[in-house]
């Protein structure tokens, strides 16, 4: 079987890997140029297509005539997109033989769109998962293939699940290609009146209001911890990151309403608390300073200002 693969991040590297190992023939992949200004912790595309010498380009558009040629010519049996961040448009996409399909990270019909992970962390969700869905026109719209589940645990950031998810996309691909490669492709419903859309997230979306709920918090950090941009707030001209928290337990609210009044943010045995808008303690547990990380006893001065 022939392929081509538009992919970037971890979960191109991870599944490019799969259809290799599963003896499919990639003929091309088309890739992103990593952005100066992006902080690149993930995985290169382009970097394991050099070690396999498979052909990989970088166009600035995917619509572009040279690039319909070019898959015209190579007759590919399916297109997959693995994390690549554009729309595949539709004659792209009527170039794969057998179908095109795009790994997402979530459990469609939810989340469609950008960033699902970040909206599922950030929304409290308990879970989510990987989904290998048929592209159409409509992002995230098409019948779905398969899809793995993970667990979304009460502390995990937004990038300790999107590593599960990583897993997870892997594994949705490793199981169901057999099917796929033997002309046996599952279609299951994607039933989008029972999922949501979200758009994608600026920095600016991190700011912390502490009138929010100790949970709203609790989530929006977690949901945009680095390597993300990060929740904070500015204090005398500093920005002051907040890169980890936890929920303080009811039972020991009243001891530290006793101890602390209204007291915004305090410490109390060494750790440091902030009350918020529903009366209720968040931990924090770490932080950051003009995007260097400091001590908890940093934040004193500010507290007092």
């Amino acid at each position: 079987m022939n392929a081509v693969v538009f992919a970037y991040h971890d979960v191109g590297v991870r599944c490019l890997k799969v259809l290799l190992a599963r003896g499919v023939q990639v003929s091309l992949v088309v890739t992103h140029e990593d952005s100066a200004t992006e902080n690149i912790w993930f995985g290169s595309v382009a970097g394991l297509c050099r070690e396999h010498g498979i052909a990989c380009i970088t166009p600035a558009d995917p619509r572009s005539p040279q690039l319909l040629a070019q898959l015209q010519a190579l007759q590919p049996d399916f297109i997959f997109s693995f994390y690549y961040r554009h729309m595949l448009p539709v004659e792209v996409l009527a170039c794969a033989r057998r179908g095109a399909y795009n790994m997402h990270g979530s459990l469609l019909p939810k989340y469609r769109g950008r960033v699902p992970i970040n909206w599922a962390v950030l929304h409290g969700e308990t879970e989510t998962g990987a989904t290998l869905h048929e592209m159409t026109v409509k992002p995230d719209a098409g019948a779905i293939v398969a899809q793995t589940p993970v667990p979304i645990l009460p502390d995990d950031t937004a990038h300790e699940v999107f590593g599960k998810v990583v897993v997870a996309a892997e594994m949705t691909l490793w199981n169901v290609l057999p099917a796929m490669l033997a002309g046996q492709t599952p279609n299951l419903p994607n039933d989008l009146s029972q999922g949501s859309y979200f758009s994608g997230r600026k920095p600016e979306d991190g700011r912390i209001d502490w009138r929010r709920t100790a949970g709203e918090v609790h989530n929006l950090v977690r949901a945009v911890a680095p390597p993300y941009p990060g929740a904070f707030e500015e204090i005398a001209g500093d920005k002051i990151t907040v890169t980890r928290t936890r929920l303080v337990p009811p039972a020991a609210h009243p001891a530290l309403q006793r101890a602390h009044g209204t007291q915004d943010k305090f410490f109390e045995g060494g750790k440091l608390y902030a009350r918020c808008g529903d009366g209720n303690f968040l931990q924090i547990l770490g932080i950051q300073i003009n995007d260097q990380d400091a001590s908890l006893n940093n934040y004193l001065k500010y507290m007092a200002s």
